[in-house]
């Protein structure tokens, strides 16, 4: 019997061994999910590209689950490369081996093998979304989770009528995870969209895309649940309805206070409920969705793309000859309206949805952002002119670099040396004024790391967050945390004062989320009790930030008991596979050895 043959049949028996010992401990109903990741041509923009999908669709299956229970999802990859898959916003209990993020708690699905995810639902309630989270193939390999009320309870609003999954999503021209490799290999600058998309279609706007338009039937006078989710690899997004108000009920799978508005602000990575009532006259009302660019302002080569869909009333009228646009979309740069609309977020904090905000704070924790250079000793490393530094990201000066012979996870839980620190810095390295304009580019030289944070379990957990304008890349980060969720009790603008801002938090109310976006030139706590063991990655929700190394990681330690410990590992996991390249590729230009 073949290695190969072996390795499959080990495989085999391992996910039916995993599925009968779990499927008495879950409390909730048991889904199960079969995803066939295949290459796909598909035709947008008048041109023809292969890629990567999930069930031959973009987006991929939604998921369908009420609140507490348990999904097994078989990932079979019959692509060319190595996958993983992660379930963002689900906290997955004492479970971080089906979180998913390459190299943190699990090394690729190699083509031609498959995994088993197990997919532990607990509190969330409302839409979340799962996507791809290897290199950049969540491009086109995403999808909605839509996690229904606990069978015998109803939502916390009137009940609507019907309800239309809306998903935002980048288009690329080429061969995406091509030219993602090769800038990093050059560290050079890495792709930007050439469209955004409504489930999949460019829209109206775009060449050759008016006959594929996503169109949404509606009922006059019915209310309707719209679950908007932000799948776009590296763009906050503005969205509107032409003529109708939207009223915001959740976020992140978390009930807020209803928020009512003419538009919204939504970063990647984000989800929302909205009710959206059909209560204007019989016609076609476009939805639309245009990038808020947070970055320089003088910069003007980025996706200016408008994608639309299609409100579309039942009904006998003359059809328009094109669809009312949205007057209240605001522009691509309208700063203001972004800091208005997100300052409106409030918890419910009812009692059937009560809030639980953390006070006796015993971990702090000051992080700041930055674009950053890592100075280059790779003969390869030319895109900047002289050779010296390459682009990246870090947090408290230090760029994230990911172990390719493992992944964290593994290390913790078998105690294996060298393959991370745990001297991640509570604080920066050194303060100065971080907003300030024409910041010295010296002090933007970051360092590479493979550093941890390790908490106590039950730790309380306060991290503020600071933008900077280092190299003059200040924006918006919109931070996701694994394993988490967190309530945002402050935020502000300009340098984080810690004797006065504290005194403005909010500890009555504020939004429980799991990605959430750090203003520009400007600050955001949260706070978290560290209750969820294992390893948890946390990182910007722009890949192109998250690629460069604006990341880390949290290690939660187990509890006392085995109810508070991490589970043990499914009997298979992914074995462990050296890529051709790292990505950084910070090597002496001869035998490509890391240095």
């Amino acid at each position: 019997m073949s290695f190969k043959i072996k390795e499959s049949l080990i495989h085999l028996v391992g996910s039916v061994f995993l599925v009968a010992q779990c499927l008495c401990m879950v409390e909730g109903k048991v889904h199960f999910y079969e995803f066939v990741l295949t290459e796909k041509n598909f035709t947008k923009l008048c041109n023809t590209s292969r890629m990567l999908v999930v069930n031959g669709s973009i987006p991929g299956p939604v998921i369908r689950v009420h609140k507490g229970d348990t999904v097994y999802v078989n990932v079979h990859n019959h692509g060319f490369y190595g996958v993983t898959i992660h379930w963002h916003g689900v906290k997955q209990p004492r479970n971080p081996w089906s979180d998913g993020p390459e190299y943190i708690t699990q090394c690729p699905i190699e083509p031609g093998s498959n995994f088993t995810y197990e997919v532990i639902f607990s509190t969330e309630e409302g839409t979340l979304w799962w996507h791809a989270h290897s290199d950049w193939t969540r491009a086109y390999v995403h999808g909605a989770i839509v996690i229904l009320p606990a069978i015998g309870t109803t939502y916390p609003f009137p009940k609507p009528d019907d309800e239309d999954i809306i998903v935002l999503g980048s288009w690329y021209s080429g061969n995406l995870k091509a030219l993602v490799d090769d800038g990093l290999y050059y560290g050079s600058d890495l792709p930007h969209s050439v469209a955004f998309t409504i489930n999949g279609e460019p829209g109206d706007l775009c060449p050759c895309s008016k006959e594929t338009t996503y169109h949404l039937k509606v009922d006059q006078g019915k209310t309707y649940l719209l679950r908007l989710v932000n799948a776009i690899v590296a763009a906050d997004m503005f969205f509107a309805v032409a003529q109708h108000n939207l009223t915001i009920v959740g976020t992140d799978a978390h009930y807020i206070k209803p928020i009512t508005t003419s538009y919204i602000m939504i970063s990647p990575g984000q989800t929302m409920d909205i009710l959206l009532t059909a209560n204007q006259s019989l016609g076609q009302y476009y939805m639309a969705a245009r990038q808020f660019w947070s970055q320089n302002v003088k910069v003007t080569e980025f996706d200016h793309v408008n994608t639309t869909a299609i409100i579309e009333y039942k009904g006998n009228y003359s059809i328009p000859s094109s669809p009312s646009f949205p007057s209240t979309l605001p522009t691509y740069k309208d700063l203001k309206a972004a800091i208005e609309f997100s300052k409106n977020f409030r918890s419910l904090a009812s009692k059937e949805h009560p809030v639980n905000v953390p006070l006796n704070v015993t971990t702090k924790m000051y992080i700041t952002l930055s674009i950053s250079d890592i100075a280059c000793r790779n003969s390869t490393c030319t895109s900047k002119g002289n050779g010296t530094d390459i682009l990246a990201t870090s947090a408290n000066n230090i760029s994230w670099s990911s172990p390719i012979a493992t992944n964290i996870l593994l290390a913790y839980y078998r105690n294996i040396s060298g393959v991370y620190t745990t001297d991640f810095p509570d604080e920066p390295l050194y303060y100065f004024n971080f907003t300030a304009d024409d910041l010295p580019v010296d002090i933007a030289i970051t360092d590479l790391g493979t550093k941890v944070k390790v908490l106590n379990y039950n730790d309380v957990v306060e991290v503020v967050f600071q933008g900077t304008n280092l190299m003059e890349g200040a924006g918006t980060h919109p931070i996701h945390l694994h394993g988490y969720s967190f309530y945002v009790v402050g935020t502000g603008f300009g340098n984080y004062n810690n004797e006065t801002d504290p005194k403005g938090f909010n500890l009555v109310d504020p939004v429980e989320v799991n990605t959430i976006g750090v203003p520009k030139n400007g600050w955001l706590a949260i706070r978290f009790i560290a209750n969820n063991p294992g390893v948890w990655f946390w990182h910007c929700h722009l890949d192109r930030h998250m690629t460069w190394g604006m990341s880390a990681v949290f290690i939660i330690k187990n509890g006392d008991t085995a109810e508070t410990s991490i589970r043990e590992p499914p009997p298979y996991l992914p074995p462990c596979k050296v890529p051709l390249r790292s990505w950084l590729q910070n090597n002496d230009g001869s035998n490509e050895r890391e240095n």
